[in-house]
């Protein structure tokens, strides 16, 4: 994987910290501000690590806190790239991410916001809008979606991740099989190495969870605090049903007397 357009010699992380400026929030019993997350009305994670990764059930607040680091970037809360808007979301209720960035500060050194705002949600619109773009420039367009769902996913990430800047993956493994996982897996570290990436990812997969090198931080009903991957609940039930298909089976899906 070549890197070009060095923008800095200063190596990854270039966001260095984000906390949240109490005096910005007007009613912290509204979502997001009365997430876990702000207990105590204070919140603030830093980042050591060029690969840092965020985990925590549904509801927690993992999309919206990258929603609101990606406008912090500069990214349209959509996802793409910086200055794409290639998703119509102007009838959208949810814009929580984009009022939570209002309220963060980011510290940065140096402020290296070039980059991708990754969202398998909105995959096909970013796709069609970078082939779009492609032929009005009178370009060949990249034609991701030509190639089957992981295929295109991996092609995609290996083509935008090549560049120094920051790159924010809203849980990639949506459209990835195992082995998919671990062809990103293999990126993350080649993007590691270089020195010249920094990645913020929020997963639900126990694989990705491993990633060597990373920084891992769970969200639950106490905030968010560093962990290990091998104590995370996804990784404790996939180790379970390895361990015993059939009694974890029969446990999961015991219904329980009214």
């Amino acid at each position: 994987m070549g890197y070009r357009k060095q923008l800095t010699r200063l190596k990854a992380p270039y966001l260095k910290r984000i906390l949240i400026d109490p005096e910005r929030v007007e009613d912290w019993d509204k979502y997001p501000w009365n997430l876990p997350l702000f207990r105590g009305r204070e919140f603030e994670l830093e980042f050591t690590t060029p690969i840092t990764i965020i985990v925590g059930e549904n509801g927690t607040g993992k999309s919206t806190l990258l929603e609101a680091i990606g406008a912090l970037a500069g990214y349209d809360e959509a996802g793409g790239g910086k200055g794409y808007m290639p998703v119509d979301h102007s009838g959208a209720i949810d814009e929580s991410g984009a009022a939570l960035a209002d309220t963060l500060r980011g510290h940065w050194l140096p402020k290296v916001t070039a980059g991708w705002f990754f969202r398998a949600e909105s995959f096909y619109s970013v796709a069609r809008y970078l082939d779009q773009a492609a032929l009005e420039s009178g370009g060949a367009p990249p034609d991701f979606l030509s190639w089957s769902h992981g295929e295109g996913f991996i092609r995609f990430f290996e083509e935008r991740c090549r560049r120094q800047g920051i790159y924010i993956l809203d849980e990639p493994e949506s459209a990835l099989s195992p082995s998919r996982q671990i062809e990103l897996l293999k990126m993350l570290r080649r993007m590691d190495r270089s020195g010249t990436a920094q990645v913020i990812m929020a997963t639900h997969s126990p694989l990705l969870m491993a990633c060597p090198g990373a920084r891992l931080f769970r969200i639950s009903r106490f905030g968010l605090d560093p962990t290990d991957f091998t104590d995370t609940d996804h990784f404790r039930m996939m180790r379970d049903f390895c361990t015993d298909p059939q009694a974890f089976m029969e446990e999961a899906l015991r219904e329980t007397d009214e």
